[in-house]
């Protein structure tokens, strides 16, 4: 981000945008201001992220507010706090999606009616452009409806009436301004705002053209039918706003805390609890903040966080959090985070700000769109002057009426709303997943990976320690050796005495056991009935001058010895995770070429382990400042073009995380360091999900750019066949407003993704 001093990240919230074309101007125009190092607008969140510097941080965010009211003037500008302002956007707009009237984010620089779904008072919106088609609350809706079909009245009666002559000519002139007054003046106002190329101006030309040309009916016509396709548009990319916002659906309106005497309950905002308030959840309610469950039992939905579909029971000591969905039971639970620090809010925050990290193809569109319009403005000039000027029996006339057609065609609309919309619907369905991906440059890099490097322990292995075998010698049996060990261990806080602990059903006994001590780095010295009893690793038995047998298996060995005697071993081992070697098989079914594993484990464990899962390469013993170097050298053996992905547990993982081409963190629920350090954070703890994100990511591009090809195929066509006359204006409109319908259908379908 460039400057040497202090970044300051400031979020502006956009109320009243509802198109991508204004997102765009937006964010060029801000992008210019001095002290801004980078910005981004996200239109489906109506959230401008700026990074300033620090020094001039309060006067710039006033020159941005200043910019944008001169771009956008009916939007309403708030900035994005810590308090409840936080979560307004998609949080709030999905929370209380009961409430929403949404205006219609569409593609084009012709949507601004105001968007009421932070306001909920739908009646106070009567906004400068009124009625105009892009403000779709019921009562817009049924005002341009009414000003279409009176519209087309006027013009089946100028067409069929006996009038003739001036009569006529006033008949059109008032169907066209009912129909399209409203972007007439919208498009001289953004002319004195300096603000000429865009569709405002493109369809003003055209039908003011039609008119100039004695194309009457025409003109009218082609404006109603523009209107009714903006119509269909609106609605198509308010579904898909709403689509996206219904998976973000995990903001608790409430919280209903316990106050002071009794089982009385007070309902508040979740940002007004504190840590260590108590708070009652129902049946059918969720979760508002992350805590421990003090009283009830219950099922919960994690679904919303984790992609599971399987409900997970809690009971008093469970861990909870904010999203969860509980069942059946009555939940008392002690909160432990405030609503800022909590999961929900940390997950809301991330997939919100997942837009302003943009993909290569967003950043091409929107260059492509800003030198794209005023180059097909100078076409078409040039097809309406040269060809009368130099065939002969060419006619203005003909030759203006094909340069209107061909500016009509031309709007980028459908590519400049529907790629941001594919990528966020992307991201918003590897969330329903359990799969939280920061942006859109991630996602898109996903798609060229061809290394996964993993860490061991708590990634491919649980990171949980169980006996796996016992080995008795002499006449003992396994009971006897467990029981000896259990005896030994049960003081003992360390998770290899944890371990074995739990692998006894049993009470310990305790009669009898004296002379308790533990030898650092060996293991344990315990008096058991006058016996002196050993339990260790070999250093403890060569120390003692016992003799021990040396294992097959690999696992952390302990021996045990009994006044003087060896009695057998027990292998304790770290568990694979079940998903482990299927999530290996999927990647490599993927075309991902190399499978690594670095773990700062003994050699011999992590080479079993990468034997019995199938990973290609693997590097043991390692520290942290290791694991960087191992990643640097893959890094200087791969193609340029190919991106390498490190999979980690996210603590002791960060330096890797953030060195790879994008850091996977297994998130597990809750995991604050996984959620800072990674580019993607997995909340199931499954490797499985991996090859479900990079599935996610190819389904997405593919998508993407398939209405890239089709957009720009269909213009191409339509263009074509208007320079040669063969298309008139109606296909032109089709081709635009169609287009961009269809592209965004298309887009939607990335949200239907399931895939675990």
């Amino acid at each position: 981000m460039g400057t040497g001093q202090e970044q300051v990240k400031r979020e502006l919230l956009l109320d009243g945008l509802d198109c991508a074309n204004c997102a765009l101007k937006i964010e060029n125009g801000v992008s210019k201001i001095k002290g801004i190092n980078e910005c981004s607008v996200n239109f489906v969140t109506k959230t401008l992220s700026m990074y300033t510097t620090s020094d001039m941080d309060e006067q710039v965010v006033e020159e941005v507010r200043r910019k944008v009211l001169r771009l956008e003037p009916h939007i309403r500008i708030s900035e994005k706090g810590s308090g409840s302002h936080a979560h307004t956007d998609v949080s709030q707009a999905a929370g209380t999606h009961k409430h929403q009237h949404q205006s219609h984010a569409h593609s084009h620089e012709h949507s601004h009616g105001h968007d009421h779904s932070h306001t909920h008072n739908h009646a106070e919106g009567s906004d400068a452009h009124a009625g105009h088609s892009h403000e779709h609350g019921a009562g817009q809706t049924k005002t341009l409806l009414a000003r279409l079909a009176t519209g087309s009245v006027l013009l089946a009666a100028a067409i069929w009436s006996p009038l003739d002559g001036w009569a006529q000519l006033a008949l059109y002139v008032v169907a066209y301004l009912i129909a399209g007054g409203d972007i007439v003046l919208q498009a001289f106002k953004n002319i004195i705002r300096g603000q000429v190329f865009d569709e405002y101006f493109l369809m003003t030309v055209a039908t003011l053209g039609a008119f100039s040309i004695g194309e009457y009916p025409e003109g009218v016509a082609v404006m109603l039918f523009y209107q009714l396709g903006e119509l269909f548009q609106g609605m198509a990319v308010n579904r898909s706003r709403k689509s996206i916002q219904s998976l973000m659906d995990i903001r608790p309106d409430y919280a209903n805390v316990l106050t002071g005497a009794g089982e009385e309950t007070r309902r508040v905002s979740p940002e007004e609890v504190r840590i260590g308030d108590r708070i009652v959840v129902k049946a059918g309610e969720r979760v508002p903040l992350d805590g421990i469950v003090k009283a009830g039992r219950s099922m919960v939905d994690t679904s919303a966080l984790t992609g599971e579909s399987v409900p997970r029971e809690l009971e008093p000591g469970s861990d909870v959090l904010s999203g969860f969905v509980n069942k059946n039971g009555m939940l008392t639970i002690e909160v432990t985070k405030t609503f800022g620090e909590s999961t929900v809010s940390k997950i809301l925050d991330m997939v919100q700000n997942a837009s302003s990290r943009k993909a290569k193809t967003e950043h091409f569109i929107s260059k492509f769109a800003r030198y794209y319009t005023p180059v097909v403005v100078i076409l078409a000039a040039l097809i309406a002057f040269v060809p009368p000027l130099l065939l002969s029996g060419a006619t203005f006339a003909d030759w203006i009426y094909r340069a209107l057609v061909f500016l009509v065609i031309s709007c980028p609309c459908a590519l400049v709303v529907s790629i941001p919309l594919g990528f966020f619907g992307g991201i918003g369905a590897a969330s329903r997943n359990g799969i939280l991906v920061k942006g859109s440059n991630y996602l898109e890099a996903l798609n060229d990976v061809k290394v996964v490097v993993f860490d061991k322990t708590g990634t491919l292995t649980k990171g949980v320690f169980k006996v796996t075998s016992v080995h008795p010698e002499g006449t003992r049996t396994e009971e006897e050796l467990m029981k000896l060990a259990v005896i030994a261990e049960a003081n003992s806080n360390h998770p290899i005495a944890e371990s074995i602990r739990s692998a006894w059903a049993k009470d310990i006994p305790s009669q009898g056991v004296d002379g308790y001590d533990e030898i650092a780095g060996h293991g344990i010295k315990v008096n058991v009935n006058g016996q002196e009893v050993l339990a260790g690793n070999a250093k403890l038995m060569d120390q003692a001058g016992i003799m021990y047998t040396k294992p097959q298996t690999v696992g952390t060995v302990v021996h045990i010895a009994e006044d003087g005697q060896y009695v057998g071993h027990l292998i304790i081992a770290d568990e694979v995770k079940e998903d482990a070697a299927s999530a290996i098989e999927a990647l490599k079914q993927l075309g991902i070429h190399k499978t690594v594993m670095l773990t700062g484990d003994a050699k011999a464990v992590g080479e079993a382990v990468a034997r019995q899962l199938g990973v290609d390469e693997v590097h043991a013993e390692l520290l942290p400042q290791d694991k960087v170097e191992r990643l640097e050298q893959l890094e200087q053996n791969k193609l340029p073009k190919e991106k390498m992905i490190f999979v980690g547990d996210g603590i002791n993982d960060t330096p890797v995380l953030a060195r790879a081409d994008v850091g996977v963190a297994m998130g597990g629920l809750g995991s604050d360091a996984a959620i800072e350090a990674a580019d993607v954070v997995i909340m199931t703890d499954e490797p499985s999900r991996i090859a479900s994100a990079i599935r996610i990511a190819k389904r997405t591009r593919r998508i993407v750019w398939q209405n890239i090809g089709f957009a720009l195929g269909v213009k191409a066509i339509f263009l074509l066949l208007g320079v040669f006359g063969i298309a008139t204006m109606w296909e032109a409109v089709f081709s635009d407003v169609g287009v961009t319908v269809l592209a965004v259908l298309n887009a939607m379908r990335v949200l239907r993704i399931k895939d675990v």
